[in-house]
């Protein structure tokens, strides 16, 4: 198989199905290390931050003004960086759901909250919502591995960082209402396929057509992509787990982490 869609299918299929690690933290542990999920969340949104704005929107910005020109290339790049932001935003105004897919869970609500048929329907369209927030998530892992695997290893990790509290999202309000641990934590496994569909999607549609244009555009819209999601996403969920300070060490070291790591690469 053409190693060119391989690795990156296989770092965002990883990423999409750390959902699963989230669905068996809730259903296998007792308590919730609350500071370490606030300080992973803040580490994820800190990649994300820096690979968007450091890496993926500079190399948009060269590859564009490269075949257009300096102001053209420039004015595409933005467009294409807001456009991405303007496609998640779109979705997640859209997604139908009783409550935040994004809302953060502890496990320990597994013990409080009595059982209640009802709240299966809002476990499967929390499930629903996050699925279809990480289809474009999927196509952004994948387009970025494509054009750098280092730049892929980075983003699937912080993706699937990001991808372990939505587990327990999900989870959480399906066990509420039937108990089961088993379809708990299959269904939320299951909305992290979403992303591996996406970067079929990509393959799929964009590979065949894919010129320095549209790699320059595709980058800027990843970009406005993660940055959306580390505002919109992360950083809240990483302070409402923790204290401020312990999401800002994350942010910090997760910006740091990735400044050496590209240094070293260079």
């Amino acid at each position: 198989m053409n190693s060119q869609f391989l690795v990156p299918f296989l770092l965002t299929l990883g990423a999409g199905l750390a959902t699963g690690i989230g669905s068996a933290v809730a259903l296998l542990t007792r308590r919730t290390n609350k500071r370490l999920l606030s300080f992973s969340l803040g580490l994820s949104g800190g990649v994300m931050i820096y690979v968007s704005f450091v890496e993926l929107f500079r190399q948009s910005c060269e590859v564009l003004s490269s075949a257009w020109g300096e102001r053209v290339g420039m004015v595409f790049c933005v467009v294409s960086f807001f456009g991405g932001i303007l496609l998640i935003g779109i979705i997640d105004r859209l997604v139908p759901s009783v409550e935040n897919p994004h809302e953060a869970h502890s496990v320990e609500e597994m013990d409080r909250r009595p059982r209640h048929p009802q709240l299966m329907r809002m476990g499967i369209l929390t499930a629903l919502a996050i699925a279809i927030h990480n289809f474009p998530e999927g196509i952004a892992t994948f387009t970025a591995a494509v054009d750098s695997s280092a730049l892929g290893v980075a983003i699937a990790i912080a993706i699937a960082i990001h991808n372990i509290p939505e587990g327990i999202a999900v989870s959480v309000p399906i066990f509420y209402a039937t108990g089961n641990r088993r379809q708990a934590f299959w269904l939320s496994f299951l909305s992290g396929l979403a992303e591996p569909v996406g970067a079929l999607l990509a393959w799929a549609v964009l590979m065949p057509f894919m010129s320095p244009t549209l790699m320059g555009c595709v980058l800027a819209v990843v970009a406005g992509i993660m940055v959306f999601i580390s505002i919109d996403e992360l950083l809240p969920a990483a302070r409402e787990y923790g204290e401020a300070h312990t999401s800002i060490y994350g942010v910090v070291a997760g910006m740091a982490l990735m400044a050496v790591s590209l240094i070293m690469l260079a």
